[in-house]
């Protein structure tokens, strides 16, 4: 694997040595400043190139989902190599450690290349105002998301302590070397920044797009609204999770969301969502890997390689694997999940088992949504809409289920079924860590073919991954986490 010097300029760049020469600080498509927005096809090409970025196999292409799942307490682990992440999975990365530093890089980069493109765009007479407004829209979303990423990673969670220490907050862009010096904002500061560059995004993001694949590929108005139930879920501020839930949920059943030619639903048939190229109606926003020459993830990155092809990971005996809704023929979610050689249950989500690994990573689905409007509500105490939510989900793939007076009478109870509906309908697509995270629960301890992971409590030095040595070496006002 590659090492990266990793600091605050958000430009990935080989270590080959530890000088701010070496620093890559020009956009992706390496034509001179100057020209990259100098025609209308240049500046569709770096707006492309935003979620290239979160395409890359150390983030959402691949690693970043496996990390999350790594870290929390589904899946035991089959290998001890440092390369497939063994370290995240003991829960004993240390700040010199390479998936450490990846992610920070990757973020970084993704947001530096936003800011380069509102920056061009403010004022542009290349592109009207309209189109310039929607590509700063889009580039405010990638921002957003990758500090919403990056926030949950390296710092504590917002319920624990908002007003302790968060990121960097660079929202200028930076293409020559130095300026790297800057405090880390506050953990409130961020989450405000990331709400704002939302809100914003939604006033000028289409509300669809031409085809099917750009609707779920590029940002758009309900791709906003539907990240902002996750982000004010995670803060549990669960009045702004109703608002925004409202937008593109109906109020009654079936739940749904219709703007001009765009539809959002739960899809009839679970498995089609997954394996392979989905860009149906439950699709908010998904990571595509499209151009068979440029898109395709290194083997060892990609999910059907973790989960399945391998695997690396494999499902817990003892986690949401055992739950009857995984191992009955009357769930469509069952078929899933599979056993390998040494009889160990397996996620068959993302089941191209050969490389290339090309199916498409769901990045927002219509049934988190539900399920996040569903939380809030019964936080709220309105059990009556939280349940109908619950049960769109849950009747999605298993129509003749009947939940048990036990299972939805109380606040308490409902909460209880929603969380676990989540586990099991979100399996292996990297919410389980947050979920954890969120409520201030402990990280449990795990057992894998190469030994046991320790619990790990919310007040532990590594409920959190340490910043960035590269991070710390390169910018003289970052300190790291206590």
């Amino acid at each position: 694997m590659k090492k990266y010097i990793l600091i605050s300029l958000f430009f990935l760049v080989a270590m080959t040595a530890c000088n701010d020469d070496i620093l890559d600080t020009v956009p992706e498509t390496s034509i001179p400043e100057e020209a990259a927005y100098s025609t209308p096809g240049k500046i569709l090409a770096q707006t492309n190139n935003l979620y290239k970025q979160l395409q890359n196999q150390n983030y959402y292409g691949g690693r970043f989902i496996i990390f999350n799942e790594q870290r929390a307490d589904q899946f035991g682990q089959n290998d001890g190599n440092a390369a497939t992440g063994s370290a995240v999975w003991n829960q004993n990365v240390a700040s010199t450690n390479d998936f450490v530093n990846n992610v920070w890089s990757v973020c970084y980069t993704a947001i530096n290349a936003s800011n380069i493109l509102i920056s061009k765009l403010n004022g542009t007479t290349v592109v009207s105002e309209a189109l310039a407004k929607n590509y700063i829209a889009e580039a405010k979303f990638i921002r957003a998301f990758s500090y919403f990423s990056l926030i949950q990673t390296y710092a504590k969670p917002y319920n624990l302590d908002k007003n302790g220490l968060g990121l960097p907050l660079r929202l200028t862009p930076i293409t020559t070397s130095g300026n790297n010096d800057l405090a880390r904002s506050s953990i409130d500061v961020i989450y405000t920044q990331i709400l704002k560059d939302l809100d914003e995004a939604e006033i000028d993001l289409p509300i669809e797009y031409t085809t099917p694949l750009l609707n779920v590929s590029r940002a758009k108005k309900s791709t906003a609204i539907a990240l902002k139930t996750r982000v004010y879920l995670v803060q549990a501020n669960y009045d702004k999770v109703l608002v925004e839930s409202q937008k593109i949920v109906s109020a009654t059943a079936p739940f749904q969301y219709k703007a001009g030619n765009l539809t959002h639903k739960l899809e009839a048939n679970f498995a089609a969502i997954f394996g392979g190229s989905y860009t149906g109606t439950e699709a908010v926003f998904s990571i595509p890997f499209a151009n068979t020459t440029t898109e395709t993830p290194a083997s060892q990155y990609a999910l059907a390689f973790n989960y399945l092809a391998q695997p690396i990971i494999f499902l817990t005996a003892a986690g949401i694997s055992s739950d009857p809704a995984l191992n009955s023929s009357d769930d469509a979610r069952s078929g899933l999940i599979g056993t390998n050689s040494a009889n160990q249950k397996v996620l068959k989500k993302f089941s191209i088992t050969t490389a290339p690994f090309r199916d498409y990573v769901p990045v927002i689905r219509y049934a988190e949504i539900l399920l996040n409007y569903a939380e809030a509500a019964a936080n709220k105490n309105d059990l009556a809409a939280a349940t109908a939510l619950l049960k769109a989900v849950r009747n999605r793939s298993n129509p003749s289920y009947v939940f048990s007076n036990a299972e939805v009478a109380t606040k308490d109870a409902l909460l209880a079924s929603i969380w676990k509906e989540r586990d099991i309908e979100l399996l292996g697509e990297g919410f389980r860590l947050m979920d954890l995270q969120r409520r201030l629960q402990t990280l449990p301890a795990k057992k894998g073919s190469i030994g046991t992971a320790p619990l790990v409590l919310v007040s532990s030095s590594n409920y959190i991954w340490p910043i960035p040595s590269g991070e710390i070496s390169a910018n003289k006002l970052m300190v790291p986490n206590p």
